[in-house]
């Protein structure tokens, strides 16, 4: 099977963009997308797909979605925590064999001011999938909105990055926490020590142009599921958003 992960940083900027064109040539049996900032679903005329769609209450914020061939069992929306699910941020679709869930992880933002619910939002994530853990396994993807170690981060950076948003010591152990409940980082797993594959990039002076970015974007599987893991990788292709999609491709 062949999953994507997107965040489009605003579905109808990414329309406008190419994203239809680009995900009908992709032919992915799921795609997960984040960052929809939808309030109200709009048409998407990929053929073949049916789509789930989480919501943010505000306008032009967050919001995830997941277009899929081939119905579900359930699927579920949010945490059973309801105290994080407000911004549309989390999609569960649950198969005879695996669940496969869409996240986007909050942003800690500018001078912390979202740290504690991120540090929150990160806790409620880890309880939710413990329990899915115990019943299938997992296939996990989305924006994660943490480089997890230096081989995450362009290498100017990474000198003075330790107290900066995304990459710092909370953020990164809370991903720690979640290869320790037993996930594997698809990435990783086929590419150990390849370094310069990142997922996003500032706007700012041109990074995207130098490849000063940061991977924050992963596929991340239950334990069990490591062996079918053929491919995992970054998809180039031309800017649709800030983000560049990947794929995950699985034996199963």
């Amino acid at each position: 099977m062949l999953f994507a992960s997107f965040n489009i940083n605003g579905l109808r900027a990414a329309i406008g963009n190419g994203l239809l064109d680009f995900l009908a040539n992709l032919q992915a049996d799921i795609i997960l997308l984040q960052e929809t900032k939808l309030v109200t679903p709009i048409d998407l005329p990929i053929s073949g797909y049916r789509c789930a769609w989480n919501f943010s209450q505000r306008s032009g914020y967050a919001g995830t979605a997941i277009l899929f061939r081939k119905n579900p069992l359930e699927i579920h929306y949010g945490f059973t925590n309801t105290n994080f699910n407000n911004e549309g941020r989390i999609i569960t679709l649950e198969y005879p064999s695996f669940f496969v869930v869409n996240v986007y992880v909050p942003n800690s933002q500018g001078y912390l001011r979202r740290w504690y619910y991120r540090l929150d939002w990160d806790a409620a994530l880890l309880e939710y999938l413990a329990v899915l853990y115990t019943r299938k396994p997992i296939i996990l993807g989305g924006d994660f909105n943490v480089a997890h170690n230096y081989l995450d981060i362009y290498p100017e950076n990474q000198k003075n990055i330790e107290n900066q948003t995304g990459f710092r010591a909370e953020e990164r152990g809370g991903f720690d926490k979640l290869l320790e409940l037993g996930f594997v980082d698809t990435f990783r797993f086929l590419h150990p020590n390849d370094s310069g594959f990142y997922t996003w990039w500032s706007g700012k002076n041109e990074n995207r142009k130098y490849n000063r970015g940061r991977r924050i974007d992963y596929f991340i599987v239950s334990d069990t599921l490591k062996s079918k893991i053929q491919e995992s990788s970054i998809v180039q292709a031309d800017p649709i958003s800030d983000h560049a999609p990947i794929k995950l491709v699985m034996g199963i």
